[in-house]
């Protein structure tokens, strides 16, 4: 009798969340060697097929580069990045293709298991517009988002979770590898999404990298440069930081970075009163 009790507090604590967030969006951004772990796949997948029942629109963005590096070491061709980008020349890109049209359709598979909710975006039905990156070294058929189809991106979030690779078509018909990160601050921007979710391998900010413990739950955008300035925040996770503080700026409700490998961690972090990881917030 306990055990359903508490199952029903949980239900309780989660009812104010789902009244509050009835129809917004919630920007969600999976990628790195999580996608290849079918346990935590399956987690990430149940809580954004939740989201979508309990009346939020979440979007699922997608990375793949621990696939492309594999396929592309598969046939001794060289793993190339440049200030955190991948060099992306003809050979690569074809690969980038491939595999981010598998993962997109894995993904989109596995969220109609739990009913006819997804539809996927990729280089074959495009919904990025991109241009060759313009800042930094040529890299290749590198891109940035410029703009995306308002219109099948709108229909899509009313009826359906859209599935979104990082890949863009230029005016010339180019299509261009973009960053998932990227893409997932663009688009949580452009539509002033209530939430820009990015699950990582880390638990999120930690004052001690050491100690789990030590884990800052919370963060203001002017206390950021602070905590980078002071070294707390470091290597990969300082652009992340940034980003997160430009996207708050430019519209987003609230930014959260959760530990992709913990079960149902979007639900942990948004649904309870705790929550799990680091919010970033105005």
């Amino acid at each position: 009798m306990k055990e359903a009790i508490d199952k029903a507090d949980v239900l309780i604590e989660a009812l104010p969340y789902i009244k509050k967030f009835h129809k917004s969006v919630f920007v969600v951004k999976y990628g790195g060697s999580a996608l290849q772990q079918d346990a935590v796949r399956r987690a990430v997948i149940e809580d954004v097929a939740f989201l979508r029942y309990a009346g939020v629109r979440p979007i699922l963005i997608h990375g793949g580069g621990p696939h492309v590096n594999q396929r592309l070491k598969d046939i001794d061709h060289p793993v190339k990045f440049e200030n955190g980008l991948r060099v992306t020349d003809a050979v690569t890109l074809d690969i980038v293709k491939d595999e981010m049209a598998a993962l997109n359709g894995t993904l989109v598979k596995e969220v109609n298991e739990h009913g006819e909710l997804a539809r996927g975006f990729t280089h074959v039905n495009p919904l990025l517009h991109a241009v060759k990156k313009r800042i930094g070294p040529d890299l290749g058929f590198v891109g940035e988002a410029e703009g995306f189809d308002t219109e099948a991106l709108l229909h899509a979030l009313e009826n359906s979770v859209p599935v979104i690779a990082p890949l863009g078509v230029g005016e010339d018909g180019a299509v261009y590898n973009i960053n998932a990160d990227d893409v997932a601050y663009f688009l949580a921007s452009r539509l002033q999404a209530e939430k820009l979710v990015l699950l990582t391998k880390e638990l999120g900010v930690l004052r001690d990298p050491a100690d789990e413990s030590s884990l800052i739950s919370h963060i203001r955008v002017g206390e950021a440069e602070q905590l980078i300035a002071d070294k707390i925040v470091t290597r990969g996770m300082v652009p992340k930081i940034r980003a997160a503080v430009q996207s708050l700026h430019d519209g987003v409700g609230k930014v959260h970075i959760v530990d992709a490998k913990i079960p149902h961690a979007i639900l942990l972090e948004i649904f309870t009163d705790t929550g799990i990881g680091t919010e970033i917030v105005h």
